[in-house]
């Protein structure tokens, strides 16, 4: 297990389960996300840079977090943070909001929210590179969780909507799980899909995970799974 690099100073790590980030700046580093199964994110890191290395959350599934053990400091929008146990007691909770750009020294990268797929998604984007590392709720050939507690598909059709219109500049997306890298044509199409789910167009299929049913929906590109419908 290891860094693979996308360009000198980006790099992407895939457990088997999840894909995660590593963006070195000129004074420090910020790793997006920390796997799942794996659990020296930290230590691989340090393999590609001997800059300090902060992290920062997409979402707190724990698909995401399988690292953070090993950091004392973990960034996040605070919409999620009902969704995060702290990895250890001493461990502090750095909160970003929509809008905020971390500065990792001549490379800034500005949190999007994207709620829905849960409700502190957010994304960030490299305003150099046009680099958007989207988290979970962009994705191709996936299987997007909208199933369980306070996950919302009208919340996520309107952040996908709204990053239609924000005009970011967004060359290219790394999404956390299923092809990569993707464009924004792959967002009206997502847009698209959940808004048949939502009219009730697509027949789902029942499936079950975790303990918990739900119904499965086929987009094409994707396959959504929702709350079962009343």
């Amino acid at each position: 297990m290891a860094f693979v690099k996308i360009d000198e100073t980006t790099f992407v790590c895939d457990d088997g389960h999840v894909r995660f980030f590593l963006l070195i700046g000129e004074r420090e580093a910020l790793m997006i996300d920390s796997g799942m199964q794996i659990k020296n994110a930290r230590e691989l890191a340090a393999e590609v840079t001997d800059k300090p290395v902060k992290l920062f959350n997409t979402h707190a599934d724990r698909d995401h977090t399988g690292s953070n053990h090993e950091f004392d400091e973990v960034m996040m929008n605070p919409a999620e943070f009902v969704n995060y146990g702290s990895a250890h007691p001493s461990q502090k909770m750095v909160p970003v909001f929509d809008g905020d750009v971390i500065d990792l020294g001549n490379r800034q990268l500005k949190a999007i929210a994207l709620p829905g797929h849960t409700p502190g998604s957010t994304g960030l984007l490299d305003l150099k590179s046009g680099m958007f590392f989207s988290g979970d709720p962009i994705q191709q050939d996936g299987r997007i969780f909208m199933f369980g507690p306070m996950r919302d598909l009208s919340a996520y059709i309107l952040s996908l909507k709204h990053l239609m219109g924000l005009n970011e500049n967004i060359t290219v997306i790394y999404p956390a799980h299923g092809t990569y890298p993707l464009t924004m044509d792959i967002v009206p199409k997502l847009i698209a899909g959940a808004e048949k789910i939502e009219r009730g167009e697509i027949t789902p299929t029942r499936g079950e995970m975790f303990g918990n049913a739900f119904d499965e929906y086929d987009i094409g590109i994707d396959v959504l799974m929702c709350n079962i419908a009343d």
